[in-house]
């Protein structure tokens, strides 16, 4: 069984839906199965700590997550352009797994939202991929052989799948759906391949 580690931050909740979505794709694949997680949020007081467990959705990453995994999928909420706080200071963390290969040779796939249409969604996605790059891993995009991504009016980048929520935190599009759900399957297809 292929694992594929579905890793993300998210403060208002459309970030981690996007995770649910590429769960599914990759649940959707026979042999393969996603491992949700996250990310502790960054307090501006030293002392304070987070809770061992999250109050609500998926547990926190552990370092046996990324050595375990097959594959990992990324999202974070943009924030002026770039990840948020939370999973920059969790990838700079990262250290050891760097220096020991541990991410090294499996594929990757990034995925974001934003509050606009111009917030910076594709900076995000593509500044995400630098760590992974620097950990050895093969970035797996968003073809255009997805009918979702010509037509969308939302979300979606050939980059990775996003959400544009508006000041109105509109739900998630039928595209930005399909987008998530054709990325998540593309990463364990992926995955499959190279475990093979």
């Amino acid at each position: 069984m292929q694992e594929i580690l579905v890793l993300y931050y998210s403060q208002h909740g459309a970030t981690r839906e996007l995770a649910r979505l590429i769960a599914r794709g990759i649940d959707s694949v026979e042999g393969c199965r996603a491992r949700l997680r996250t990310v502790p949020k960054v307090s501006t007081v030293c002392e304070a700590t987070a809770p061992a467990v999250p109050d609500s959705g998926a547990p926190y990453v552990e370092a046996q997550d990324l050595a375990e995994c097959s594959g990992l999928a990324l999202g974070s909420p943009t924030r002026f352009g770039n990840m948020a706080a939370a999973m920059k200071y969790f990838l700079d963390g990262t250290a050891p797994q760097w220096m020991q290969g541990t991410l090294a040779g499996k594929p990757a796939c990034v995925f974001t939202s934003s509050s606009t249409q111009h917030g910076g969604q594709e900076s995000t996605l593509l500044t995400m991929m630098v760590p992974l790059l620097h950990h050895g891993m093969l970035l797996v995009g968003l073809p255009y052989s997805e009918p979702a991504l010509s037509h969308t009016t939302t979300g979606g980048s050939p980059y990775g799948v996003t959400h544009v929520g508006g000041s109105n935190n509109a739900p998630i599009s039928e595209d930005e759906k399909k987008l998530a759900i054709a990325q998540g399957k593309r990463l364990a297809e992926m995955a499959k391949r190279l475990a093979a």
